[in-house]
């Protein structure tokens, strides 16, 4: 009880701030999405159309009792959070002497590459995940298979990157010795994670995911030779916690380069087979190799890095460090498990600004556009202006940045601007619907109703449900009638409603 005491404080004193957070980037989203900000959202959640419906049936519940206070979402991962360890390490002691399964415990309660899954709303898919395969690994170890494999399933509908977690039982089963016969259960947990995989090339072939596969910017090959040199990162940030970003400095790696990476790994995994048996590090430190390949392989993203991604690994390589880490008297994890905390404390305090989170992005990836545009949202118009200049002469034909400059021009009260700007992104992109109505927004400020319509309407000819569309088009007094199948959340139902 003393130890679940002391890893429940360290969470609470490294995380606790986090509760004062604002939402960030893809958690604007969520407010927007009638899965979560209709009284009947949760009726969607089961449709093939809903990626991860565990994770937004959280969501749905955050809307429907806290509205758009970030509050109750922050609140909730971070209990996710303290769950996770605390529940680990109730499972680790079956494996581990207590004081190594402590200090795993500890080390995933408060390393700061903790600090995003913890802090970014939208990451709370991989703490919920986390947290089902932990009670998937316990109803495993006291002999209730089938449980396991249930919960597993709901792991798997939390977050699709945990699909490799029967492997880790394979590792578990082979290390302990156990009886072939158990092996029914992990086939059945095998063929979700099949299942799942499914769903995702699915979903990629509708598109309904952006930034992965055919649209996250890079082959698969070449995400592979590049992810051998981010997983390398990910360790080196486990060791020596500094040099943290939202947008990793991350680039394609070449093929020789990535191909030593992996050959080295490879070795790693191989060294590690010599104290694999009974649990001990080596198989931790393959479990943990296993973990972070469904989303660190050949499976292509566009952030070719992502902290948040070493969640569950390290639930696995916090086990492999543990035994080493207690043969330290506690005069000298002391300091350690300090240092922690402050840098922690310190991240949170990063995410808690959204400006300084992307001014510490653009600092450390100069030569990346994203974070020059997520900064420039928090500037004002003439700074942010300046600095998508820059991004502008490292990526001249990107339409983002022409319509952040758009946006810029418009806070800034200059909507002839704003309409070049728009319609350079336009030029660039046909056939994107919101580029259309930027550019119709521009010309409806500057009096140009006729021509203003004529590309509200022709955005929704492009996209039939465009909300902002249907709003500036009964802003004219022209509304269109939306599509039946059109969802909405309540507040876009009543800003429609009150529009003149």
């Amino acid at each position: 009880m003393r130890d679940s005491l002391l890893v429940a404080a360290a969470v609470l004193i490294t995380w606790g701030a986090s509760l004062a957070g604002p939402f960030h980037f893809d958690d604007y989203a969520l407010l927007a999405d009638p899965a979560v900000a209709s009284p009947d959202g949760w009726k969607q959640l089961g449709r093939a159309a809903q990626t991860r419906p565990l994770t937004y049936l959280t969501f749905w519940l955050n809307y429907q009792l806290g509205g758009s206070d970030p509050v109750g979402y922050h609140a909730v991962n971070l209990a996710l959070h303290l769950a996770v360890v605390l529940w680990l390490r109730a499972v680790l002691v079956r494996l581990l002497p207590a004081r190594a399964a402590t200090l795993a415990a500890l080390l995933c309660a408060v390393h700061p590459i903790q600090s995003e899954p913890v802090n970014y709303i939208f990451a709370r898919a991989i703490l919920l995940a986390a947290l089902l395969c932990v009670a998937a690994l316990e109803l495993w170890l006291r002999g209730r298979r089938w449980s396991a494999a249930a919960a597993f399933a709901g792991a798997l509908l939390a977050k699709e990157e945990c699909a490799a977690f029967p492997l880790l039982l394979v590792l578990l089963h082979v290390s302990l010795g156990r009886d072939r016969r158990e092996w029914r259960p992990i086939g059945v947990m095998l063929a979700l994670s099949l299942a799942a995989g499914l769903r995702v090339f699915h979903a990629l072939a509708a598109g309904r995911v952006e930034g992965a596969g055919a649209t996250a910017g890079i082959s698969a090959l070449d995400y592979f030779w590049t992810q051998g040199v981010a997983i390398w990162r990910y360790l080196r940030l486990l060791a020596l916690p500094w040099g943290f970003s939202v947008d990793p400095p991350v680039e394609p790696a070449p093929a020789g380069v990535g191909l030593a990476a992996w050959l080295v790994l490879a070795a790693t995994a191989v060294l590690a087979t010599r104290r694999f048996t009974h649990a001990r590090e080596g198989f931790w430190w393959i479990a943990g190799l296993v973990l972070l390949l469904p989303s660190s392989s050949v499976f292509p993203a566009a952030d070719l890095a992502a902290d948040r991604r070493l969640y569950l690994p390290l639930l696995a390589w916090a086990p492999a460090a543990a035994p080493w880490l207690a043969r330290w008297r506690t005069a000298s994890l002391a300091p350690l498990v300090l240092m922690w905390v402050v840098l922690g404390v310190g991240r949170t305090a990063v995410w808690n600004d959204s400006r300084a989170l992307w001014e510490e992005a653009a600092a450390r990836a100069p030569d990346k556009v994203r974070p020059k545009i997520q900064l420039a949202r928090h500037l004002p118009p003439e700074q942010a202006l300046a600095l998508l200049a820059e991004a502008e002469r490292l990526a001249p034909r990107d339409p983002t940045i022409a319509t952040e400059q758009g946006r810029a021009w418009l806070a800034a009260n200059q909507p002839a601007e704003a309409l070049a700007a728009f319609g350079r992104a336009l030029a660039l992109e046909p056939g994107n619907a919101r580029y259309r109505n930027n550019r119709g927004l521009a010309l409806s400020l500057l009096g140009q109703t006729d021509a203003a319509a004529r590309d509200f309407e022709s955005a929704l000819m492009s996209d039939p449900c465009l909300f902002d569309a249907h709003l500036n088009l009964r802003r004219l007094g022209r509304p269109v009638a939306p599509p039946a199948g059109c969802r909405w959340t309540a507040p876009q139902q009543a800003a429609f409603e009150q529009a003149q």
